[in-house]
């Protein structure tokens, strides 16, 4: 048996401020700190957990979370991998505005069908993200607003290569990313279907825990409190 833990990150200012974040750079609240320690305690008392390697977004927020929890649970001896592809789904033009604003906007089914549905994809941001960040990263991969899919579709290179490929050697593995970018990575770890995943919520910095066998079926799921 093998263990993935997946953590979004703490609070982070846009969390607090309620407006969308997607590739906005934005650092944790005092709140997401303590949520983010309190996370890794928890994480360092589950049986037989210790990953091999920490996965993690190249977006601040996710950054400071990795730091912190692995500090709490005893994993700062653990490497961290920072990629890209774990980074928040970018919400284009909707980025850094607020959420209540939105619907007022464009009202609160399009509003619903952007944040929740599969495939709609909210209006693009005029340019390119230009961040030194991404300068090893092809600029045509790089997108200027993405739905659930395309997120989804962005991380599975990297799950399967960097993740899975460890979890079939019987490594622990852990990923502290994004809500929408582990929303996308549950529905295609649990075969959510497309209705479904409307429903699903990633809270910040609550620690869900799978066991696998060695077929990378899930066979146990905890989620900490």
């Amino acid at each position: 048996m093998v263990k993935l833990a997946l953590l979004r990150h703490g609070e982070s200012q846009a969390n607090a401020a309620n407006v969308y974040t997607g590739w906005n750079d934005v650092p944790l609240t005092d709140k997401g700190r303590e949520q983010a320690r309190a996370a890794g305690e928890k994480l360092g008392t589950i049986a037989d957990f210790f990953p091999s390697l920490i996965h993690t977004s190249v977006l601040s927020r996710a950054i400071e979370t990795a730091n912190i929890a692995a500090e709490a649970a005893g994993f700062l001896a653990v490497p961290i991998n920072k990629t890209w592809r774990l980074n928040e789904r970018h919400y284009g033009a909707l980025r850094g505005l607020n959420k209540d604003v939105s619907r007022k906007i464009f009202g609160k089914e399009q509003v619903l069908e952007w944040r929740r549905g599969f495939d709609a994809v909210p209006p693009a941001q005029g340019s390119p993200t230009i961040d030194r960040r991404y300068r090893l990263v092809d600029p045509r991969l790089l997108p200027r607003a993405e739905s659930l899919h395309q997120t989804q579709l962005r991380l599975l290179p990297y799950y399967e290569d960097e993740v899975a490929s460890r979890l079939r050697q019987g490594q622990d593995q852990l990923i502290v990313a994004h809500g929408s970018s582990l929303r996308a990575l549950i529905k295609y770890l649990e075969k959510i279907n497309n209705v479904e995943i409307l429903k699903l919520e990633v809270p910040n910095a609550q620690a869900i825990v799978y066991t696998f066998d060695q077929d990378l079926n899930i066979v146990d799921k905890i989620i900490t409190d």
